[in-house]
């Protein structure tokens, strides 16, 4: 394997077969040793949490394969903590499309003015820039579309992606006693041209709540995976 990227949460590795490995870390993003899936730097190392990470990653691709979703996901070695994708080409420098079930972190910090935390937002989809540099910064849709990021399109289709996946996710947590505040994903295009869900779906990157509480990264695995 041939080391392409060294980012936060995981290094990325070329296959010679043209598949990637994600090698994910024990790090998440946060700020003053607290987990924040909106925060984008490194805030924390938590033992084990790659691997549990990863477990939980392979539980919800298994479950879009099944519903029918595009996605990178080929499969997961649980020891060496890494997981073969299909490549992909991102829009721009990448893109994060978060859904908001329930209003929660950055969201409460920006609109704190008008909405109370826990207000129910029916699946609200926001999109920012990953961008460490100009921190990750919230982008319009006809933003995106003058800085040619995408097309109407895209734009379409993967908010659509955005909503079902979150659903999906936020069903089968309720399932299990907890509630989805958000989730944040990332897409990219195959080598045909179809969008499809990459990167990973795991603690480290949606809010989860069981009775009001906080469900942390490591534990959250634990809860739907057992």
């Amino acid at each position: 394997m041939t080391l392409l990227y060294s980012g936060k949460t995981k290094d990325v590795y070329e296959n010679p077969d043209g598949t990637y490995t994600l090698k994910l870390k024990d790090d998440a993003t946060g700020k003053n040793g607290v987990f924040d899936p909106g925060e984008n730097t490194v805030g924390l190392s938590i033992l084990g949490l790659g691997r549990e990470s990863l477990r939980l990653t392979r539980y919800f691709f298994d479950k879009l394969t099944a519903a029918g979703i595009p996605h990178h996901f080929i499969k997961a070695d649980i020891d060496e903590v890494t997981m073969t994708v299909r490549p992909a080409t991102v829009f721009g420098k990448g893109l994060e499309f978060i859904c908001r079930p329930v209003a929660d972190g950055s969201f409460v910090r920006r609109y704190g003015a008008y909405i109370q935390p826990g207000t129910d937002l029916d699946y609200l989809v926001e999109v920012t820039l990953k961008d460490d540099e100009r921190g990750d910064p919230p982008i319009t849709k006809d933003a995106l579309l003058a800085l040619g990021l995408l097309t109407a399109e895209e734009y379409e289709t993967c908010y659509t992606l955005t909503r079902a996946i979150t659903k999906l996710v936020a069903d089968d947590l309720a399932a299990k006693g907890l509630r989805l505040h958000d989730i944040k994903f990332e897409f990219g295009k195959n080598r045909d041209g179809e969008i499809m869900l990459i990167d990973e779906i795991s603690g480290g990157c949606m809010r989860a709540y069981q009775n009001g509480t906080s469900v942390a990264p490591l534990d959250l695995t634990k809860f739907i995976v057992g």
